[in-house]
Parts: C-alpha cells; sequence; structure tokens
C-alpha cells in the first residue's frame, strides 16, 4: 500500500484530520479491486479527488479515465452522452457517435452528482452494472462494456430514494464501498494548512508576496463554518491575495471578506406588528372576522335579554362584552327596551300558546279585492275601459266581462 502522506503529496491533498485519513485509506484498499464505490458528502469538499486515486492505483490506471458531471448534461441528451447513438436516432443524429461507456471500456468512469441522473437513464445504468450490457440510443444492439464505475454525490441518498428519485437497487450496486470526505467545519484543525497552501499558490501565480495570518485571525479562520468547504476557503484565499496589500492580516480585516450569517437569511422590511397587513386582501379578511365576532357578540347579548328580561342584569354581567361592542360615551346612552316574552311551556296540546293571537275584521276575500281594484282604477280613469284595463294589466275584453260579471 502507498504510503499516506506521499499519496497526499501526489494529488495535492492537505490535512491531517482523522476522518480523511480513513477515506483516503479505504480508497487505497479498495482500488485494485473492481468494486463500484460511491463517495459522499458535500459540495466542494474534494470528492474528486478520490476517483482519481482509486483510477491511479488499480489495475486500470493504463486505460482511458472519464469524469462525466451528470448534473451538468440536459435530461435529453444524457443517454446519447453515456451510451451513445445511431444515426438517425432522433434530430441532429447526422452520424453514429460512441458514448462514454463504449469510449472508456477497460477503464474507470466517475459519474459525478450521480443523484441527478433521470430515472430512466438510471434503469440503463443498473443494467451496465448487473452484467455490462447497453443498447446505444436508436438502436437495438446489445453492446458490452468493462468499465468500473466509481460516483459521486452531495444528495441525501436515502431521502432521494424515499421521494422516489433515485432508485433503491441502483443505490446498493453503487454504494458496495462508501467513502465518506467530511466538511470542512468537521476539520478544523485543516483549515489553516489549507488557506497557507492556497495564498502560496496566488502568491506564485500573481507574483506577489504571500499572505499570513495573525494569531487572532486564525482563530477567525478556524471557527468559521464554511458552507461552501474548501472552494470557498479557496475562493477567501483569492480575494485577500489580489485585493489587500497589507501581507498580514487581523482578524478585523478578515472579518471583512467573511460572510455575515444574517446576509443569508430573507430580507425584513420594518418590524411587523401583530396588526401590521401588507395587502388589501389581509385588510378585508380582518374587517370581515371582525364583524364576524361583533355578530356573535350580539347574539349572545340577544340571548342572555331573551332568557332573563333583566337588562340592569344583563349590563351588568356582560359590561366588558358592552365596551368591546360600544364606545363609552355610546354606553351611557344606549337605551334599550326589553319585551317580556313568556317563556315556551312544556304542553304538547300547544306548543305556540304564547304568541298573540291578531284578529283581522278586514276582508280578506280575493273577489271583494278584485272588486274594490277595479272600481278604484275605473274612478281614477274617469270609467274610460282602456286606461283601467292597461293599469290593472288585463285585456280590455278581460276587464268587460269582470264588470258584467260582478254587475259594476
Amino acid at each position: 500500500m502507498e504510503n499516506l502522506q506521499a499519496l497526499k503529496q501526489r494529488f495535492g491533498i492537505i490535512g491531517n484530520d482523522v476522518q480523511l485519513n480513513r477515506a483516503l485509506e479505504k480508497a487505497v484498499r479498495v482500488a485494485p479491486t473492481d468494486i463500484s464505490v460511491l463517495v459522499t458528502g458535500e459540495s466542494g469538499v474534494g470528492k474528486e479527488s478520490i476517483p482519481k486515486i482509486i483510477h491511479s492505483l488499480s489495475h486500470r490506471k493504463h486505460a482511458k479515465y472519464i469524469a462525466v458531471n451528470c448534473g451538468a448534461i440536459p435530461e435529453g441528451t444524457i443517454d446519447s452522452e453515456l451510451f451513445g447513438h445511431e444515426k438517425g436516432a432522433f434530430t441532429g443524429a447526422t452520424q453514429d457517435r460512441k458514448g462514454y461507456f463504449e469510449v472508456a471500456d477497460g477503464g474507470t468512469i466517475f459519474l459525478d452528482e450521480v443523484g441527478e441522473l433521470p430515472l430512466t437513464t438510471q434503469v440503463r445504468l443498473l443494467r451496465v452494472l448487473e452484467n455490462g450490457e447497453f443498447i446505444k440510443v436508436g438502436s437495438s444492439k446489445v453492446l458490452k462494456t468493462n468499465v468500473r464505475i466509481v460516483a459521486a454525490t452531495n444528495v441525501n441518498m436515502q431521502t432521494a430514494i424515499e421521494k422516489e428519485k433515485f432508485r433503491e437497487d441502483l443505490y446498493y450496486r453503487l454504494s458496495t464501498i462508501e467513502i465518506h470526505l467530511p466538511a470542512l467545519r468537521e476539520r478544523n484543525t485543516d483549515i489553516h494548512l489549507l488557506f497557507r497552501k492556497f495564498a502560496s499558490d496566488f502568491a506564485q501565480k500573481y507574483r506577489m508576496p504571500s499572505i499570513r495570518l495573525d494569531e487572532s485571525a486564525v482563530h477567525v479562520l478556524s471557527n468559521f463554518r464554511f458552507p461552501g468547504n474548501i472552494r470557498q476557503l479557496k475562493n477567501l484565499a483569492e480575494q485577500i491575495s489580489v485585493i489587500e496589500e497589507e501581507r498580514i492580516i487581523s482578524a478585523i480585516k478578515l472579518q471583512q471578506y467573511l460572510p455575515n450569517k444574517s446576509d443569508n437569511l430573507p430580507a425584513i422590511i420594518g418590524n411587523k406588528k401583530e396588526n401590521d397587513f401588507s395587502t388589501e386582501r389581509d385588510i378585508m379578511y380582518k374587517i370581515l372576522f371582525d364583524m364576524r365576532n361583533d355578530i356573535n357578540d350580539l347574539k349572545k347579548l340577544t340571548l342572555d335579554l331573551m332568557k332573563t328580561g333583566n337588562i340592569e342584569e344583563v349590563q351588568e354581567e356582560n359590561h366588558r362584552l358592552l365596551e368591546k361592542i360600544y364606545n363609552d360615551k355610546d354606553l351611557e346612552k344606549l337605551d334599550i327596551e326589553v319585551l317580556n316574552v313568556p317563556q315556551q311551556t312544556n304542553s304538547t296540546e300547544n306548543n305556540y300558546d304564547f304568541i298573540e293571537t291578531i284578529e283581522e275584521d278586514e276582508s280578506l276575500s280575493l273577489q271583494d279585492k278584485e272588486i274594490e281594484m277595479i272600481k278604484k282604477s275605473l274612478e281614477k280613469n274617469n270609467n274610460k275601459r282602456k286606461l283601467a284595463a292597461k293599469e290593472l294589466g288585463i285585456s280590455e275584453r278581460t276587464l268587460y266581462r269582470k264588470i258584467k260579471q260582478y254587475d259594476l
């Protein structure tokens, strides 16, 4: 097994973190085999270094090594890119094309961001993993390939499987060996080492003295979380190297380049209060809710008055409720007339005996009403039947018949 320190120097890996060393040891151990490997870790932790180590230490090191960023290839062309296509398979396919699996026969393919593969492509990839067979787009001929697949992803694969965005059987075929690379914040003792390496590289690139951090700046740097991991740290070193004239960087100066946590939060304009509404719709909802509450309060007062019939008692028991509905001045002027309604008895013979019976002396005969209306209309129109019929909404012939019928 190649010495670990020599391996780091060969591939430009910096750090002495235990988790990092463990990941490198696993890569060295699986390299001589043809086992599929899945490299996991956050974006920017350097996952692309692991497949290079595996390929260079394997018996395939003299064959092709192809790295494919699955997330950067459009869904409509990814099958053609990976497996090739026949002439005329689709619009623009003017000639046969070999895919990466055919070109890399005998070598290694690194599938970066494998979690972004479409489900249809995942089925094709599963077949390659199982028996090395694939079919070009637009062809029916089965081809064979002998490639080793190393995949990488920053996606939580278990979550993707639960959401049915990644096939479970493909996951288990890819992750025969899983190598996890720790986030930069989990190896904070290596942060300053990496920063010094990047600062030295940029000093040579831009032909200027290398920047250095004082003790307070080292403390600030080592305790920053670096959500962008190594990529973010490298970007930080390049910014400071180019912009700052002073080569000794203090903590105050360093903090000017570190993003503020609050910068990633949604913007809040003003202090939003409980009754602060930003849209007319919210205002209308508020008015409607208040009206509904007032109506419910009035219903309660009305029900209490009907039950007790004592206005003073109701006012005393519902004093706060009355103050809520009416202003104090309105409450003083409030004059409520209470009707004493007899309570309903339990008599089964007459459940509505408390209702006052109204005697009506006036005749309710339709015939009498009709005669009265005809008489009034004739008098109003000076016995002109045509005008009277028009006013009554009937024909003149019908009016004549009615006059004769009622002997008017």
